[in-house]
């Protein structure tokens, strides 16, 4: 029988240590502040910056609210950050992805301080990570680490495979999880052989952007699998790159979606807020 990792249940623990942590601040005298700007009104970026401050809220830290509309200029949007750079009241400062076409993504990310930077984007904060410096660390790939430790779940000498190779994933995935002692393989969609290569993982962690791709076929039994997609199929139900109920057999743990990976995401944002305080 396997394990579902329950990603609610572990996020809400991470979530109440910041809150007491936070409140142990208050004591001293020390309020943490995070700033979160969305430019546009994509429905999917409004229910990601709804949920950051419901969480802020919940931990007790102070949210800036900045909600731009779609033809802000890239010009003003830096402006806002330069100011909120410059504002020591402020602790961290996140600027909801995507961004509308015209505006720079990677601009925009190198504009934030690296003090400030609690999403882990900023290049200063990647090479950080890359040479075990201490720094911010992409929330996501952070969140995947505590999933396994927390479910018990050993990383030392198992070989990982992780599916995705991007900035926000698979890249930081991969050196965390190097980090603590796994043998790790990138793959992705241009992979030769990608089946034999995941049959080989003992943890898998698929971020491939395909709703349902990965089937038992590339499964090794006792695996564990981290499924990091999230997808909406045609009858509004929540899916992710993993085809659960055919993969999930064949697992010694596997994190569900919804309730694994996404809640987790917003837990570490809320530590890297918290920790910006020792970090700053």
């Amino acid at each position: 029988m396997y394990q579902i990792i329950d990603g609610k249940m572990i996020s809400t623990q991470i979530k109440d240590e910041c809150k007491e942590r936070v409140a142990a601040y208050k004591e001293q005298g020390i309020d943490i502040c995070l700033a979160v700007i969305q430019v546009g009104n994509d429905p999917a970026s409004s229910v990601y910056v709804n949920n950051k401050k419901k969480a802020c809220e919940y931990i007790g830290i102070r949210s800036l609210s900045y909600e731009l509309p779609e033809e802000t200029t890239q010009e003003e949007l830096i402006s806002l950050i330069e100011k909120l750079n410059a504002d020591d009241s402020v602790n961290g400062i996140l600027v909801q992805l995507p961004v509308p076409k015209h505006i720079d993504e990677d601009i925009i990310i190198s504009t934030i301080s690296p003090k400030k930077d609690v999403d882990g984007f900023h290049t200063q904060s990647v090479g950080a990570l890359c040479i075990g410096q201490p720094g911010y660390v992409s929330c996501t790939p952070a969140g995947i680490i505590e999933l396994l430790k927390r479910s018990n779940i050993s990383i030392e000498g198992k070989e990982c495979v992780v599916i995705g190779r991007s900035n926000i994933v698979g890249k930081p995935m991969s050196i965390l999880m190097l980090r603590e002692n796994a043998t790790v393989t990138i793959a992705h969609s241009r992979t030769k052989d990608l089946k034999d290569i995941c049959k080989r993982a003992d943890i898998l962690i698929v971020a491939i952007g395909r709703p349902e791709m990965i089937t038992s076929e590339y499964i090794k039994d006792g695996a564990v699998v981290i499924d990091v997609g999230i997808h909406r199929r045609e009858n509004n139900k929540l899916c992710g790159d993993v085809l659960f109920d055919d993969v999930a057999p064949h697992c010694s743990a596997i994190t569900p979606v919804p309730g694994g990976v996404g809640p987790m995401t917003i837990a570490m944002l809320m530590k890297n807020c918290v920790d910006s305080v020792s970090l700053t």
